[in-house]
């Protein structure tokens, strides 16, 4: 086998790893959105886990979503590469209030990539099926609310 086909191998084995590893560590909450809508989030609590994100899924329902979780508030820009279908991002302080929101956010088919980054700092990214935000109006100042189970 050349040494090209070894490092694609090596390379896919190790993602294999990584995402195996972030299936086995999955935790889900609920996130209730100010007119009672509630929705089912995947957490994204490792380093891993935040820089998989929905990277390689076909899809996700309009009743769930995945919630990137940081330790302290900050400007966190996210991008869609090997993302395959658009999303709606929000994000949220400390106090769970909504700072920042980018609707319709299109897959990056190649690089560069787009990033998006907030106009104020965040402790979490909510990222919800394109439409959320228009179909439950959802705005700056809007506070949702869920509970964390213990993180580590």
């Amino acid at each position: 086998m050349r040494k090209e086909g070894q490092k694609l191998l090596v390379i896919g084995f190790c993602l294999l790893i990584i995402v195996n590893l972030s299936i086995n560590e999955r935790k889900f909450i609920k996130i209730t959105f100010p007119d009672g809508y509630k929705i089912t989030a995947e957490l994204a609590i490792t380093e891993e886990q935040r820089q998989l994100g929905l990277m390689f899924r076909k899809g996700m329902k309009e009743d769930q979503g995945m919630l990137f979780i940081f330790e302290e508030e900050d400007y966190y820009s996210f991008w869609m590469k090997n993302t395959y279908f658009p999303l709606d991002m929000l994000w949220l302080d400390s106090n769970r209030l909504i700072v920042h929101i980018e609707e319709d956010v299109p897959p990056c088919p190649s690089e560069p990539c787009p990033s998006y980054t907030p106009e104020r700092p965040a402790r979490y990214v909510l990222e919800l099926v394109s439409g959320s935000v228009r179909k439950h109006g959802l705005k700056i100042g809007d506070r949702l609310d869920f509970i964390l189970p213990p993180l580590r």
